[in-house]
């Protein structure tokens, strides 16, 4: 790391022997080192913060959960009761049959909703398969940049109490004017130092929130994710054989008794099934918008930082 960077942390000594790269007066560059202390590392941190808001977006459960909530809608309106008219009447009068086929045509929409659902998951979960190294750099080199960051707070410190140390040994000895001025420029250093380096807290402090955060939130839709492929491989499917094959039988000679109980059965435990995922859903996304409102919130504070 270059001489511009790392300046302001030096020990006194150090810094005495350091020389701007540019014609501008020493104690203005020495102040403008302070003042930009972790400036690289801050930088870069904000490009790594706009790429996890960017790679967190595109894994987020909201097509899921509106076709989840579209499927939810939906099931109440089948009528298991249009088969219960299955007597010798019904059938002699046709009424069996209508009704068979007025439950087939509400079985359509129901089937529809629910291959839109099976859809949603399996792209979701292709998506989340899909290697990325992108998200998986920027989430690394985020972590790496903080720490960084870290340790010039840490090195900050020791540098502030270094140098007031030696500045209050020098206020007791004899000086000159020229003394006295470097004195009173250390000084201010240590003033426009200490507020940088509480502002790098503060910073600091907020990124690893949201690291953790966003980690959270990634961990969680993925285990709902799991949670939803469960419920479409097993009550799901199961919900579709027993209902089509109930649907199919009501349109023509009328499905038995035992085919009737077990695709209400099943479509009872589809109902809470998919009421039990709209819940864990609204969970995992309440949890996805906090960490993005937290990223969010932490490029403000970076570019407070830049200005």
């Amino acid at each position: 790391m270059d001489d511009d960077r790392t300046a302001s942390l030096m020990t006194p000594a150090k810094l005495a022997q350091v020389k701007p790269k540019s014609p501008v007066a020493p104690a203005a560059w020495l102040n403008q080192m302070a003042a930009d202390a972790g400036q690289a590392h801050v930088v870069r941190l904000g490009e790594l913060r706009g790429e996890l808001q960017a790679h967190a977006a595109d894994a987020r459960l909201g097509s899921v959960a509106q076709a989840l909530a579209q499927l939810g809608s939906a099931l109440p309106q089948l009528d298991f009761g249009l088969l219960q008219s299955r007597g010798w009447w019904a059938r002699t009068t046709g009424k069996a049959r209508t009704a068979g086929v007025e439950f087939s045509r509400q079985v359509e929409p129901i089937d529809l909703a629910a291959r839109e659902l099976v859809a949603r998951v399996q792209a979701l979960q292709t998506a989340s398969r899909t290697p990325r190294p992108g998200k998986d750099r920027a989430m690394l080199e985020f972590e790496v940049e903080l720490r960084a960051i870290d340790k010039i707070i840490d090195q900050g410190a020791r540098w502030l109490e270094d140098m007031r140390n030696q500045i209050k040994a020098r206020n007791g000895a004899q000086l000159d004017a020229q003394g006295l001025q470097q004195v009173q420029d250390d000084a201010a250093r240590c003033e426009i130092l200490l507020v940088r380096l509480k502002a790098l807290k503060r910073v600091s402090s907020s990124a690893h929130q949201s690291h953790q955060r966003a980690r959270a939130a990634a961990a969680r839709t993925e285990a709902t994710l799991g949670l939803l492929r469960q419920m479409v491989d097993a009550d799901l499917k199961g919900w579709q054989v027993r209902v089509s094959a109930l649907a199919e039988a009501a349109a023509g000679a009328g499905p038995s008794a035992s085919q009737v109980d077990a695709a209400m059965g099943a479509h009872r435990d589809l109902q809470l099934c998919v009421k039990q995922a709209m819940s864990d859903c609204a969970q995992t996304q309440a949890e996805e918008e906090s960490a993005a409102d937290g990223l969010l919130e932490l490029g403000v504070q970076f570019d407070s930082l830049h200005n």
